[in-house]
This record gives C-alpha cells, sequence and structure tokens, in this order.
C-alpha cells in the first residue's frame, strides 16, 4: 500500500469532526466510545451533549450515573454509559483525572476493547498501535483479495503497514478510506488513492464475504399505566440487563392484560435481536413527568404511543 497516497488523500478529504478539532483525550475517548454502536451522524450529535456536560473525566466522576444516563437516551447501548461513568471514576482515583496513554492502560478500563485503547493510543499520545475496524478489514480484504479474514490476518496486516511516525493520522486515513470510498456496498474504486495495489479491486463489492447473523425474536408484553394528567407510571430497571438503571413501563413476557385497551404492537430492533412489545394501556393513580429520567429509544416509542408527550433533553 503507498502510504504516501493515502496520507495525501486523507489531507485533502478528511471529515471535520468535533474531536480533531478539539483533540483531547478525553473528547477522542468519549468519540470512540460513541461511535462503537452509534453512527457517525448521532455520534457527533452525543458527543457535543456530553462533552457540553462533561468536559472532563472528573466533571463526569463528580456527577452521578442517571445525569450520564439521561443524556445517553436515545443512543442505544446503555451499558456503554454506565461503564464509561466508572471508568470516569477510576481515571479520577488512578490517574489523577488524566487518560492514561499507554495501550495496556487504556485496555484496562471498562468498556475498552482493542480497538477502542489503540484508537486513543495512537490518535491522542501517538503511540504506534494500528487499530482494526470493520473498515479497516473491508480495506485490508480488498487490497489482499482475501474473502474471509481472520482477525489475526487483519491486525498483521494493520500492523505491517502502520505509519509509524504519524500513527494517528495513519489509523484514522484508513478508517476514512473504509468509511467514504472503500464502502460495503458501493465502493468507489476510481477515486481510491491506493487502488493500484488492489488485488481484488475487479470484485470489491464480493469482498469481504459478508457474515450471516441470526437474530432471535422474543415476544414482550408492556402495560403502560397513565394518569388523569397523562404521566405515565415509570418504574427504574435493575443496575444489570437490558436497559439496566432507565426508566420505563413494566415489560414482561407475560402480564395480566385482560380489559385492558390494546393500542398496538412496537418491533423494536436491536443488533442480535428483534423485540415485538405488544402494549396495553390502564390507568394509575400518579405518574412522573418523563422527561425528568432516562429512558430508552424503546420506552420513548412506548410512551408516545400511548400518547404520552416527550421532550427531549438536548444538553
Amino acid at each position: 500500500m503507498n502510504q504516501d497516497s493515502l496520507m495525501d488523500w486523507f489531507d485533502r478529504n478528511k471529515r471535520s469532526l468535533p474531536w480533531r478539532k478539539n483533540p483531547s483525550p478525553w473528547s477522542i475517548l468519549l468519540s470512540e466510545i460513541l461511535l462503537q454502536q452509534t453512527q457517525m451522524e448521532r455520534g457527533i450529535e452525543y458527543h457535543h451533549r456530553l462533552y457540553h456536560r462533561f468536559p472532563t473525566p472528573s466533571s463526569m466522576a463528580n456527577s452521578d450515573v442517571d445525569d450520564v444516563l439521561y443524556l445517553w437516551q436515545g443512543a442505544g447501548y446503555y451499558s456503554r454509559a454506565r461503564r464509561l461513568h466508572a471508568l470516569s471514576q477510576i481515571v479520577v482515583a488512578d490517574y489523577g483525572g488524566k487518560i492514561p496513554s499507554t495501550y495496556d492502560e487504556l485496555l484496562a478500563l471498562p468498556g475498552i476493547g482493542p480497538y477502542t485503547a489503540a484508537a486513543v493510543a495512537s490518535i491522542a499520545f501517538s503511540h504506534p498501535v494500528a487499530c482494526v475496524d470493520g473498515n479497516v478489514r473491508r480495506v485490508m480484504a480488498r487490497q489482499t483479495n482475501n474473502e474471509d479474514p481472520t482477525v489475526i490476518d487483519v491486525q498483521k496486516y494493520a500492523d505491517r503497514n502502520l505509519l509509524r511516525e504519524y500513527p494517528g493520522d495513519w489509523n484514522q486515513a484508513m478508517m476514512e478510506l473504509g468509511a467514504l470510498v472503500c464502502r460495503p456496498r458501493k465502493p468507489t474504486c476510481g477515486v481510491c488513492p491506493v487502488r493500484d495495489t488492489c488485488k481484488g479491486m475487479l470484485r470489491a463489492k464480493e469482498l469481504p464475504r459478508p457474515k450471516k447473523q441470526k437474530k432471535t425474536t422474543i415476544e414482550l408484553q408492556c402495560v403502560l399505566k397513565v394518569d388523569a394528567q397523562g404521566l405515565p407510571e415509570l418504574i427504574q430497571r435493575p443496575d444489570s440487563g437490558l436497559f439496566a438503571g432507565l426508566w420505563g413501563p413494566h415489560i414482561e413476557e407475560e402480564l395480566d392484560s385482560k380489559g385492558l385497551e390494546y393500542l398496538g404492537c412496537i418491533k423494536h430492533i436491536l443488533s442480535h435481536r428483534t423485540m415485538n412489545v405488544h402494549v396495553w394501556k390502564d390507568v394509575c393513580e400518579q405518574g412522573i413527568d418523563p422527561s425528568t429520567v432516562a429512558l430508552s429509544t424503546l420506552d420513548r416509542r412506548i410512551l408516545s404511543l400511548g400518547g404520552v408527550f416527550l421532550n427531549v433533553p438536548t444538553e
């Protein structure tokens, strides 16, 4: 792979992102955790929201985890928010409020895997470690004409091609190439800066071979209770499991809905499962204002189905 060509292309085409304008270690770490399971546009929105409220690890560590969950609502995979809060407390207690710089130190923090540790170490601290994500795997598969590269294959390729003088920019260039040019379904090979070394260019759309994922479907029942003022009865869920620590109406696999008004079924799709939630409406003596607590996207959809007005947090 021609490193100079890729770096020249990156300099001309890299996206203007908030964590590139303000490349502090905390800002970069926050972006990487958000983008683990969140699309770029939404990641930018939530990065702004969280960084505005928590500009340092100390500011988050000194806040309640419910404050983090409240701003995280709608971003999905809420365990990330809880782990991020735990991470901030460890950073304050063990590192004086400063993000640790080495790959091994970062990897030991809650919610940090090999990719995120490599990304933060290289981008924030210029440590020569190669990042491997889905974009890099796709670039590698097409450059080497490999239908099904293993994790070890991709890591070796990334390590071998790493521009050690500028590891952060190189890792971002590789990922940007995969996101903007070497795309999954519509690669634009004609403008690719490294097309001269691409062995799989003629069959790029076939590479790498898609992995089939089995999704399970579960049927759930929900009784949405609303008081005379239109406020719903909400409960806070346990600290473990799906939607841990968030608020919402009562949802179970089986609930007594005899005599209640049926509102409809919400199909909620997660990465590895589909949830069909059948919603009934009931009354309660006193509900709570849903804008004051953290709700999952599913819970917000349930409340909307029941005609409950919702405010969306902006900061």
